[in-house]
């Protein structure tokens, strides 16, 4: 896959056909404003994914590339981190953006100043109206919020208040140097203790 445009936006996606229906297009039309791509990696999907990335395909061929994870002869402790790591291979800019379906972006904003720095999180607040990035030149300082949103329980973005203080972020963005570091940090399960020390780190950090 060739392209030399900075960004390069992954989604991990399984039995997610009504979603990609519904929120793909707002990834596919942010990516093209701003000169992105969008790398889709199917796990093993048994729902319409398939037929609906290979319909979309069709109608976005230069930003939207879309592969599978195959069933893995070697047990992986992670899909998910599995799926980012196929994606993040077959990107080829100088920046990953590891994303999820649930959560599209509702402007161009989402991806401006994101190349000025190693590693941020991007917020979308006030319905989507804001957008605010939380940079940094070390992706290891993102590790606390990064562990409590994205553990393995999955539970670690509900909510819609005080996303900031809470580090409910859209989506992360990582220099390719640092990417696998990063998606490294997604699925982990974290014990209760744990969490709120976690939490406690995450709503200090926030003030800083």
């Amino acid at each position: 896959m060739e392209n030399n445009n900075t960004f390069s936006i992954i989604l991990a996606v399984h039995n997610a056909a009504a979603k990609l229906e519904q929120n793909l297009p707002a990834f596919l039309e942010t990516a093209s404003e701003a000169g992105a791509q969008v790398i889709v990696v199917d796990d093993m999907s048994t729902d319409d994914t398939p037929d609906v990335l290979t319909r979309m395909k069709v109608e976005h061929p230069d930003v939207l590339y879309t592969t599978f994870l195959p069933e893995s002869v070697v047990i992986n402790p992670s899909r998910l981190r599995l799926a980012f790591s196929v994606g993040a291979k077959a990107a080829k800019t100088p920046y990953v953006i590891l994303a999820s379906i649930e959560r599209p972006p509702h402007n161009v904003g989402w991806l401006y100043g994101l190349a000025d720095n190693d590693a941020a999180l991007v917020y979308s607040l006030r319905k989507g109206s804001q957008v605010v990035h939380v940079t940094t030149t070390d992706a290891e300082e993102l590790r606390p919020t990064i562990m409590k949103a994205e553990r393995k329980s999955g539970s670690g973005h509900r909510g819609r208040f005080l996303k900031l203080r809470r580090g409910l972020y859209d989506a992360v963005c990582v220099h390719r140097d640092h990417v696998f570091d990063v998606i490294n940090m997604f699925d982990r399960p974290v014990g209760f203790g744990k969490l709120c020390r976690l939490r406690l780190t995450v709503f200090l950090n926030s003030f800083f």
